[in-house]
């Protein structure tokens, strides 16, 4: 649902001061390869996902969406490291290592306290 009615008016001040807020994240998108049709893919997709909950749970990815839309795109996460730092968590990654999943990492900037509702 997008809206709930009556927009908020946002002030310059408020943006000025909301943009002094931004902390650098980063952003990865992670795609599927043909590889991801294999014997045994599922079991590895399934150790990706524990490695993603404990990442989560540790606070170092605190979002990770899961795509199924039909496109080569499997998922996007948040990671609270530098893009290396990243990399080398995403080089590690049971799918990646497998070969099912490639990765795109993206340094982005996002407002601490900005959450998905519940």
């Amino acid at each position: 649902m997008m809206g709930k009615g009556v927009p908020m008016t946002i002030t310059d001040e408020f943006m000025k001061n909301r943009l002094t807020q931004a902390r650098s994240y980063t952003l990865v998108i992670l795609h599927k390869t043909a590889k991801m049709a294999e014997d045994g893919a599922r079991a590895v997709v399934w150790e990706h996902g524990r490695r993603n909950m404990a990442l989560g749970a540790e606070g170092v990815m605190p979002l990770v969406f899961p795509v199924n839309d039909g496109t080569d795109v499997s998922g996007v996460g948040v990671f609270l490291g530098s893009p290396d730092e990243v990399k080398v968590l995403m080089d590690g990654d049971p799918g990646v290592v497998a070969g099912l999943f490639t990765y795109e990492v993206h340094a982005c900037r996002g407002f601490p306290g900005s959450k998905l509702p519940d």
